[in-house]
């Protein structure tokens, strides 16, 4: 079942159950891409192939949004407002401890291993700078809710920094949690996105914030 938020003949938002990979891999047997796209060609009922691309990818353990291009010239244009910073994303993030100060800004350089990133200097081979700012909500029984924003977008960039600075994401045992995890999820979510539309230029702002 996908959860749409938003469609139109340019682009598809929809809400990321956590446990399912974005786009399909030889790793995983379903994938939010083959379902969305299963979801077009019965709504719309399109015999044959079905065009669609996602802009960003979520980790299978994460929830949350996912933009898709519906077109060759919307994905064209929605990269550009990734390249031009018009996109704005905000994650909410549940992680162990007592994180401190109540807001800041991470950096790190990262690296990717085997579907794992690792921390390493900025001389380092294949190093890429890694930036985050964070806002805590509230502390409760040994976790703080914290909202993020990305300001580069590394692979597993939030769980390695979190998981660098001592306060890992909830459940994510990859990263040093030492909490109950179901395998399935972490406390991660891509709770809001704001963009402008590729054709239309208006913009569109989703929340799914818990």
């Amino acid at each position: 079942m996908v959860e749409v938020l938003f469609v139109d003949n340019h682009i598809l938002v929809v809400n990321k159950p956590a446990g399912i990979a974005t786009q399909p891999s030889p790793t995983s047997d379903e994938s939010l891409e083959q379902l969305c796209k299963d979801w077009i060609k019965k709504e719309y009922q399109k015999p044959g192939n079905v065009f669609l691309h996602a802009l960003h990818r979520l980790d299978k353990p994460v929830s949350g949004i996912v933009l898709f291009a519906r077109t060759s010239k919307a994905l064209s244009r929605l990269n550009e407002s990734m390249r031009e910073k018009k996109m704005q994303k905000v994650y909410i993030a549940k992680v162990e401890g007592k994180l401190q100060p109540m807001q800041g800004t991470l950096e790190h350089y990262l690296i990717h291993g085997d579907h794992i990133a690792h921390l390493t200097s900025s001389s380092a081979p294949g190093a890429k700078r890694a930036v985050l700012h964070y806002i805590v909500k509230e502390h409760r029984a040994g976790v703080s809710v914290v909202e993020i924003a990305l300001e580069t977008g590394r692979y597993h960039q939030i769980r390695a920094q979190m998981s660098a600075v001592g306060h890992p994401v909830v459940g994510d045992r990859k990263y040093g949690s030492s909490s109950a995890s179901n395998g399935i999820s972490i406390e991660l979510q891509h709770a809001r996105f704001s963009f402008p539309h590729p054709i239309t230029h208006e913009q569109l702002t989703f929340s799914v914030e818990k």
